[in-house]
This record gives C-alpha cells, structure tokens and sequence, in this order.
C-alpha cells in the first residue's frame, strides 16, 4: 500500500521521486490512454473510407439526409468549448480558482448544447425511418417524402449512428469528468502548485473535440 508526503506544498505518492516525476507520469499516463482512444476511432475512420471509396453515390445520398448546419454549429460549440477548458487550466496555473470555475461551467453548458442539438438531429431522423442497417425502414421515409435510392442506406447510417453515438458518450463523459475537476476547484483542492487532474480532463475534453473536427466533414460534407 502506497504512502504520500508533502513536497513544497504537494502530495506525492512515495513511488514517485519528486513533484515534476508524479506531475510527467500522470501526463503521459493520460497520453497513453488517448492514444487508445484515437486508435479506436482511427478504425472507424479507416472502414468509413474503405466502403465510401466503393459506395461513394450511396454515401452521398445519405449525408444528403443531414442538416450541415446543425453540424457546423456544434462544431463551433465545441471549439469555443476547447477555449473555455483551456481558460479553465490557465486560471488554476495563475491562482484564479473562480474564474477558474465559470469557465469550466461554460465548457459544461457548450457540451450541454452540444447534446440537445444531437438529440433533436436523432429524432428526428428516428420520426422519419432512418435507422442504421437493416433497422431502416424505407417506407417510412417514402411517407415523409425522402423515398431511398440506394437499397444499402442503411450501411451509411450505420457508420453514421455508430460514429456520432460514440463521439456523444465520450462527450457526456468528459462532462461528467469536468463537473469533478469544478467540484474539486470549489473545494479549493487546486492551486498554482497542482492543478494535474484539471488538465488531464482537459486534453481528454480537446482530444474529443478534434475528433468532432474530423467527424464533421465526413459525416456532413462528403456528398
């Protein structure tokens, strides 16, 4: 069982030599697990260009089926969101724990945002038929007068559900993750000496943001 000892003010674990060795091993650990993470997207991006490549009309028809600007103002949300995080760090490193704490509540409020306008996207394509794979249902979206031109669609759509849905559970966890850290901050746990978990939810919370970079174009502009 490890034991901890102040150092300049610092808790460090006894199996870290010093302050900058805890501080670099909690980074790179944040790292190494990012990585997992972009690998695992990486292979949703590989298979979507694979079968776009030998699909491209079919693709192109499903996007069609997507409000760009809805897409476009979530993209500005959650790059605006990317700013308030990185103020939310800047505060902690400068001894502003109050400004420190709006500007996480913003970056909160832009990922609520975030969600609501995914919600309305989801069902209103669920009102209309248009589910992933087989689940899709052709007649009614001939009802809604959007009849289907290619009879795998649905393969889109499973990219599509598969892709975004993914993407919004990593947002509602990097949520939840900076409602901590705020908690925290309030509690006055953080201070210009330690500020490591606020910026380990921050490189998670900009990581998924420039995923949402990439996802955009694909999803919405690749007609």
């Amino acid at each position: 069982m490890s034991t901890s000892r102040l150092i300049n003010g610092v808790e460090v674990a006894s199996h870290f030599r010093d302050v900058h060795h805890q501080y670099s091993s909690n980074k790179e650990g944040i790292w190494l697990f990012m990585v997992t993470e972009i690998l695992m997207f990486g292979g949703l991006f590989v298979g979507y260009i694979i079968f776009h490549s030998l699909y491209p009309e079919m693709f192109a028809e499903g996007a069609s089926y997507l409000d760009w600007k809805m897409g476009f103002v979530n993209t500005l949300v959650l790059i605006f969101s990317s700013f308030t995080m990185a103020l939310g760090i800047y505060y902690n490193q400068v001894g502003q724990p109050k400004r420190a704490t709006w500007a996480l509540a913003i970056t909160v409020l832009c990922g609520a945002i975030f969600m609501v306008i995914k919600y309305f996207e989801y069902t209103h394509k669920f009102h209309m038929g248009i589910f992933p794979g087989n689940l899709i249902n052709p007649e009614m979206m001939a009802e809604h007068g959007h009849p289907m031109q290619h009879s795998n669609l649905g393969m889109y759509f499973g990219f599509y559900y598969c892709m975004s849905g993914l993407h919004g559970i990593h947002v509602l966890i990097g949520m939840g993750l900076i409602t901590w850290v705020m908690i925290r901050n309030m509690k006055g746990e953080f201070s210009p000496k330690y500020y490591t978990p606020i910026e380990g939810v921050g490189i998670f919370w900009h990581i998924v943001d420039l995923i949402w970079i990439f996802l955009f174009p694909l999803l919405y502009l690749v007609g």
